[in-house]
């Protein structure tokens, strides 16, 4: 591996914490690209290195949720033990599913993120849906292994997945809602990146400076929060990541 290479791929590690940081979560959807062109890592490894960094992102915002208290665990620690054993699961036979199928994976993902966050940016706060009673669902067990085993395939959260199943399907109040998918998302890619170890190559001295490095820069963005404007930095950073997922399709072609 280069020096200039690492040492770029370090900065934008701190890039990754700094956008933590400032949104709460979702900087980390930036691991992957970062492993495979700036670390020139194969495709397999960056997906599993990219889950280290994708559970130190949500743990850190899971932490600023549980001091607030809006975390619910009574649906939160459920949802997360089944989508644990999905992408733990899905990781463990992740050999026999082709890198192209798992990079087109993520950048239909990140397109897909993209679009929500950029309409979420654009729209007037609404009221939340009817409450209703808090329950697991069949509905809700099964989109929780969906989420763990598409997390485990592309070496991303999916919070933009759980966050509606939890207050539409569960009935989660949607701050309690944000809050417990950051929980699940920390559980599940930590249960995926478990489920590689054996699988693919491990850069461990890699893992631990790029995830040392954007724990810092989480710091840093959370100072900023109130400084800067939510709004312009969801629209720059849903850009940015159209951008890479337009990248990635056409690295595909």
């Amino acid at each position: 591996m280069a020096v200039p290479n690492e040492f770029a791929g370090i900065l934008l590690g701190l890039g990754v914490g700094v956008v933590l940081g400032l949104l709460g979560g979702g900087g980390s959807i930036l691991a992957v690209p970062i492993f495979l062109y700036v670390f020139q890592v194969p495709a397999k490894p960056a997906i599993a290195m990219s889950l280290a960094v994708v559970s130190l992102s949500a743990f850190v915002g899971f932490l600023g949720h549980w001091r607030q208290g809006s975390v619910n665990l009574r649906i939160g620690l459920p949802f997360g033990v089944l989508a644990m054993a999905s992408a733990f699961a899905t990781a463990r036979v992740s050999h026999l599913v082709p890198e192209a199928v798992q990079l087109s994976l993520f950048a239909a993902f990140a397109f897909t993120a993209a679009i929500v966050m950029l309409v979420d940016s654009l729209r007037t706060p609404a009221a939340g849906p009817p409450a209703r009673p808090m329950q697991l669902t069949p509905m809700v067990g099964l989109e929780a292994l969906g989420v763990g085993a598409l997390t485990a395939l592309i070496g991303a959260g999916g919070g933009f997945l759980i966050v509606p199943a939890l207050v539409y399907l569960a009935g989660v109040p949607m701050k309690e809602a944000v809050g417990s998918s950051l929980l699940i998302i920390t559980l599940n890619a930590l249960s995926g990146f478990a489920g590689y170890i054996g699988q693919v190559e491990i850069d461990w001295r890699l893992v631990g400076s790029f995830t040392g490095v954007a724990a810092v820069g989480a710091l840093f963005g959370t100072r900023l929060n109130r400084r800067v404007s939510q709004v312009r930095i969801k629209q720059g950073f849903a850009i940015l990541i159209l951008a890479l997922g337009s990248y990635l399709l056409l690295r595909r072609i």
